[in-house]
């Protein structure tokens, strides 16, 4: 996925581009009221039945929006009437394409739930950052029932067979900043055997805690194998956790026992893949077992 990213301050060094993160910044005027206004419900629909005769599209309707963090936002959408659309997600790190009535391009969007909760419950949900003037506020201005359409789910998300079996790759480096948490949010809770390790860390850098999304989960996450090491780029005077960026975090740490039996995912700035990517192969780790998904 290639976005754009808004001139403001982040998490992490520089702006760059964040793979299937994130929504595709658009340069529209609209304000997610203005659409609503303009664009009622059975306006929705009346669009979505219209663009159904191509075999790409999906007319799905939302089943919430709810705030996440700061600029962030939970959306979920009922794919339950459409089981092939649900089935297409196999794996975590999968991605689809999202398009409003009346807007050109469509948005790339990383599903943040695991395969089995489409399977099982005929949701997907996703981690979206609203960006001002932006496909994302708009899609973050929606209510229940307002209708999106959606692609098939494509990408090869994240081969964790890379890191399998367990004994053989005991420690996993996971590595995410910003809203790239939604796709690794995927892998944890589709489960890749991190109780069987015995060194699954999650580096997980925001700028302050008010924009760390997802801090609910960390306790289960932990429970599953996980450590979870939250990185602030600009904490306050009461955290006494990491400061900095990701990749500085990581290397002050680093405890990599064995690099032929270490594996690692990345989601996030660009700037942060490449320097942890960097770090990881040189002190040994193969770059065939480092797994993105893009």
């Amino acid at each position: 996925m290639s976005v754009s990213i808004p001139s403001l301050p982040h998490a992490h060094a520089r702006p760059s581009l964040l793979p299937m993160s994130i929504l595709r910044r658009l340069p529209l005027p609209l304000h997610p009221l203005t659409l609503r206004h303009h664009l009622p419900r059975r306006r929705f629909a009346t669009l979505a039945a219209v663009r159904q005769d191509t075999s790409v599209w999906t007319p799905t309707p939302i089943s919430s929006v709810e705030p996440a963090a700061e600029s962030l936002f939970h959306v979920s959408i009922d794919v339950s009437d459409s089981p092939d659309l649900a089935s297409s997600h196999t794996l975590p790190g999968q991605y689809l394409q999202l398009r409003l009535p009346d807007v050109e391009k469509p948005s790339f969007l990383a599903i943040a739930s695991p395969p089995s909760l489409a399977a099982a419950g005929g949701v997907f949900e996703f981690l979206v950052k609203s960006v001002a003037g932006s496909t994302a506020e708009l899609l973050c201005g929606l209510k229940k029932g307002d209708v999106v359409e959606l692609s098939q789910v494509i990408g090869n998300g994240f081969n964790v067979d890379k890191i399998d079996p367990p004994e053989d790759y005991p420690t996993v480096l996971i590595f995410a900043t910003g809203s790239g948490i939604s796709p690794i949010r995927s892998l944890i809770e589709s489960g890749f055997g991190a109780y069987k390790r015995s060194d699954v860390r999650l580096y997980y850098g925001a700028r302050n805690l008010r924009r760390m999304a997802y801090q609910d989960r960390f306790k289960d996450w932990e429970s599953s194998g996980v450590k979870v090491v939250p990185v602030l780029s600009q904490p306050d005077n009461s955290w006494t956790g990491e400061s900095g960026y990701v990749q500085a975090a990581f290397a002050r740490a680093k405890q990599i026992r064995s690099p032929k039996g270490t594996g690692a995912v990345l989601c996030g700035q660009r700037q942060m893949t490449e320097e942890v990517t960097s770090i990881l192969v040189a002190d040994g780790v193969s770059s065939e077992k480092i797994l993105k998904n893009f």
